[in-house]
């Protein structure tokens, strides 16, 4: 199958979701990633910021602080076609949804790429070797490419967003790991 027509099938599968069990969901797979010794091990995590139809990472980004690690999320530039990860210290700071109604920080301080331990990925579907399917705008695949960075990949999504196999190109960057509301995948790659 193509990525468009599953890009479509999966968005229509995620829709159907109610909104209590998207936040149950989101929660069980929140506590699945807390749960990680890969989260526990980080010192900064970068966390993606919902669309409302992806898992909330709330809890993910409040248990961080928590634990005193460094929260940053992605700073999209929509010009320029990329994402730089920035210093998050609270969830209250100023947030623009100007485009795709995608939170974007408004502010915060860069965060070197090279310091970030777990990478927490948003993703249409995954497979279980930890390829993604994204929305279609290579934004992460651009930014996971930069040689500077070694963290652990973690792809999140509902368990009905796995899927066999998601088609690859040889710019599509896989997953260290799955985490959905049902379970923790661990998948191979070469580094």
């Amino acid at each position: 199958m193509e990525k468009a027509q599953l890009r479509t099938d999966l968005q229509k599968g995620v829709r159907s979701i109610t909104a209590s069990q998207r936040a149950e969901k989101s929660y069980k797979a929140c506590r699945n990633i807390i749960q990680t010794p890969e989260f526990r091990k980080a010192g900064t995590v970068m966390a993606y910021l919902a669309l409302p139809d992806e898992v909330d990472t709330h809890e993910v980004i409040l248990a961080g602080w928590q634990q005193e690690k460094l929260i940053c999320a992605p700073k999209i530039s929509w010009q320029q076609r990329h994402m730089i990860p920035v210093r998050i210290d609270t969830l209250e700071t100023e947030f623009s949804t100007d485009v795709a109604n995608l939170p974007n920080p408004v502010e915060g301080a860069p965060v070197p790429f090279g310091e970030i331990d777990l990478i927490i990925v948003p993703g249409l579907g995954f497979d279980k070797d930890g390829n993604r399917l994204g929305r279609g705008g290579s934004y992460y695949d651009r930014f996971l490419s930069n040689r500077e960075i070694r963290a652990v990949r973690c792809g999140l999504c509902f368990d009905r967003q796995l899927i066999d196999c998601v088609p690859t190109k040889h710019y599509d960057e896989p997953m260290d790991m799955v985490v959905t509301d049902e379970r923790v995948i661990r998948c191979e790659r070469e580094k």
